[in-house]
């Protein structure tokens, strides 16, 4: 669930504290999650009191425990590091000296990549809706969340676009829309207005509102084009108010779906839903979009994370012929 859950407002706890000076500060509900976990193993590990026990010296420490008896990857050390520098900086304002350690080797790996031929046929595999969202995040370049908390007014026909709110990094971006979906999501638009009709019959027909939303517009929770594209077939429990509201499909029953799709059309790659995005950029490249465009419709950072696709569409076009095919 990516519904943040509700906090106390004046409880004395620690992780309560924490959390409420996460969400002041603006932070993502996944990377809340992520930084709360990170600071009670810190904890757990350093077998702290109170918080006036946590020293920023035993960062270094902690990070090296968990290279070598943990056997940690190199970008979950990155997440651990990030994490508890925010945790004694920011939070609890102690000193953070340059810290020494033993780093995770990171290995230079290429992103696993459907051909054409292999996406379609995943995608053929799935049924609706799954096949719709499928689709959406490889002929845009979608994550699969991202997909999933698309709603109706994300879609704009006419400039043929798709809005990305609030995407990775909490900035929004807008990608291409591919016109041969034009009259699918049209017909799922319909489904969703069916469904939200009858949602307000029986007096629900809400949806969660991000930030300050719903008490700015208290209308819009129920309005058509703030409902997901992608809504779930049940209503449920909004655990901060109580309230009674439709949601969109979880992103674990969709991944479930992918990988049952892969197997059925027999793939033997490591792929997976974010293997559409890597296709995405990867067919770009191949037609000669320029890496620019493509950062920006990946909404990518660093130009350097858009370049990794370049080795992999690279090969097949340097004019390289194989000693054994000569």
């Amino acid at each position: 669930m990516d519904i943040p859950t509700p906090l106390k407002q004046h409880s004395d706890n620690f992780t309560q504290r924490y959390c409420r000076y996460m969400r002041a500060r603006g932070l993502a509900y996944s990377s809340e999650k992520t930084y709360l976990y990170w600071a009670v193993r810190f904890i757990k590990y350093g077998k702290y009191k109170n918080q006036h026990d946590i020293r920023s010296e035993d960062i270094s420490a902690y990070l090296e425990f968990l290279v070598i008896k943990r056997n940690i990857s190199p970008n979950t050390q990155k997440t651990a590091l990030n994490a508890l520098v925010f945790l004694c900086r920011e939070f609890l304002k102690l000193q953070v000296n340059d810290l020494e350690f033993c780093k995770s080797k990171k290995a230079i790996k290429l992103p696993v990549v459907f051909s054409h031929s292999e996406a379609t046929a995943v995608i053929n595999a799935l049924d609706y809706p799954f096949k719709l969202i499928a689709q959406l995040m490889y002929g845009s370049g979608l994550r699969l969340n991202e997909a999933l908390r698309l709603r109706l007014n994300d879609i704009d026909f006419n400039a043929g676009t798709v809005t990305v709110r609030s995407g990775k990094g909490n900035k929004d971006r807008q990608t291409l829309l591919a016109k041969s979906l034009y009259a699918d999501i049209s017909k799922q638009i319909t489904q969703v207005s069916i469904t939200h009709d009858r949602d307000l019959s029986n007096n629900l027909g809400e949806v969660y509102m991000p930030f300050a939303l719903a008490r700015k517009y208290p209308n819009h929770a129920k309005s058509l084009h703030w409902q997901y594209l992608f809504s779930a077939s049940k209503i449920s429990k909004d655990p901060r108010t109580g309230r009674h509201l439709r949601h969109h499909i979880m992103d674990r029953t969709m991944q479930r779906r992918v990988k049952l799709a892969i197997s059925a059309s027999n793939i033997a790659k490591k792929a997976g839903c974010h293997t559409f995005r890597h296709s995405f950029a990867t067919r770009l490249l191949e037609s000669g979009t320029d890496i620019r465009n493509i950062q920006e419709l990946l909404g990518h950072s660093d130009i350097k994370t858009t370049q990794i696709y370049t080795h992999v569409a690279g090969i097949h076009h340097t004019g390289v012929i194989s000693p054994i095919d000569k």
